[in-house]
């Protein structure tokens, strides 16, 4: 199996307003976030890749402009965790890109949420 990856960066804000008012993460803070997408493929196409790199600039541009700089309270449906953050941009690409296998998404340098089906 082969197996590649690319992050993509932004910086946004929000509230997990659901969590008791003393829990640190009620309060309105934010995040420099890393969102790193996983594609696989058994095979690799006849250029040699899983999938060319500069195919996934969709994605970068999608984040700059959906997510970057905003308060995800008011971009995403469900409450804007890592989690749920890491199964949206999932969705997002496999729609895009079938060989997408995981994505993984960072708040802080030593935590990492993924969702792969």
């Amino acid at each position: 199996m082969f197996r590649i990856s690319k992050e993509f960066h932004f910086s946004a804000s929000h509230q997990l307003t659901h969590l008791p008012t003393d829990h640190q993460c009620a309060r309105l803070h934010g995040h420099n976030y890393i969102v790193m997408v996983e594609l696989t493929a058994e095979s690799l196409d006849a250029d040699g890749f899983v999938r060319d790199y500069h195919d996934l600039a969709p994605l970068k541009t999608y984040i700059d402009e959906r997510f970057d700089h905003r308060h995800l309270n008011d971009v995403m449906e469900a409450p804007s965790t890592a989690e749920n953050m890491a199964r949206h941009f999932f969705e997002w690409c496999r729609a895009r890109w079938p060989e997408t296998s995981a994505v993984r998404v960072s708040e802080t340098p030593k935590t990492w949420a993924e969702y792969r089906p």
